[in-house]
């Protein structure tokens, strides 16, 4: 059984007649009749007989009981042609997004802005990654983007760019060392907040590139949280030195001075399973993604 004979059977159902069924289906008389000759052994039942009148054909009661089947069958397969759709307007669906704090902040109110426009009921989960669970979550749909460095993709993901930072090192407003630049002394002579989330709590890349030309500074302080450093900052003496962009969002009481030390600029892309790649409401969601992204102030 085939999809010619399911749609010859529909039009000798609908028509009852050879000559009408096989315009209705584009093809020859001598085709549809050929057709039926294989339905009839498929189901071991005459099918149609000739009418009484001479003029077209009349079902058996097999192909009468068949009638409704048929037709439930061929909107069934209309459906699986039907192309995906996907309404923001009335979608109620939950994206996952993992990422860092840092990226979290540079584009979560954005994202939420966009969102919260267009697709009203349509809800956002901001997950902190377990990077090792990543592949899994995403290859699963649990995770539908993970936001993050090139360091922590894998080959098999499709991604984009979505923004490269800076560093800036922040003091507080009226900090007791002034507003003159920041020179290799200053910074290294100043007590300094660290923000790390894993490995050594008190010295990260800003201390391997003092590290490489004989310099050290002084952490005083080491917190997890990218969230609670500009406050800690702004009520202290500290320096702290992190991506400029979000730092950037924090200018009304901090001071940002370039860092005179030489750091590699941070790329931050989003990535996705190639599983997703045409799902409707996973490209709406990437396109609102990198409209935020747009839209982060540059550094």
């Amino acid at each position: 059984m085939d999809i010619d004979l399911l749609l010859a059977l529909d039009a000798l159902l609908q028509d009852r007649n050879i000559t009408h069924a096989a315009g209705r289906l584009g093809i020859s008389q001598p085709a549809l009749s050929a057709r039926l000759t294989r339905l009839r052994a498929l189901l071991g039942d005459r099918l149609f007989v000739p009418a009484p009148s001479g003029r077209g054909v009349v079902p058996t009661p097999r192909a009468e009981a068949l009638t409704p089947l048929i037709a439930d069958v061929l909107r069934g397969i209309a459906a699986v042609m039907e192309p995906g759709t996907f309404d923001p307007t009335s979608s109620n669906r939950v994206f996952t997004l993992a990422l860092q704090e840092n990226p979290a902040i540079m584009l979560g109110p954005g994202l939420a802005r966009r969102v919260r426009a267009a697709a009203p009921g349509l809800r956002l989960r901001l997950a902190v990654p377990d990077r090792k669970q990543i592949p899994a979550l995403l290859e699963s749909g649990d995770v539908d983007i993970f936001v993050g460095g090139a360091t922590d993709a894998d080959n098999g993901w499709i991604g984009r760019s979505l923004f490269d930072d800076d560093f800036a090192t922040a003091q507080r407003k009226d900090h007791p060392r002034g507003t003159g630049p920041m020179d290799l002394e200053a910074f290294c002579d100043h007590a300094h907040l660290l923000v790390s989330s894993a490995g050594d709590p008190f010295a990260g890349v800003i201390d391997k590139a003092l590290e490489a030309i004989g310099r050290r500074r002084f952490v005083a302080m080491s917190v997890q949280s990218y969230a609670v450093a500009p406050t800690i900052i702004a009520g202290s003496d500290l320096l702290c030195t992190l991506p400029t962009r979000m730092l950037r969002r924090f200018d009304a009481a901090l001071d940002l001075f370039t860092p005179p030390v030489s750091l590699k600029a941070v790329a931050i892309s989003a990535y996705w399973h190639p599983r997703h790649q045409e799902d409707l409401g996973h490209r709406w969601l990437r396109e609102q993604l990198f409209a935020a992204a747009g839209a982060v102030e540059p550094s």
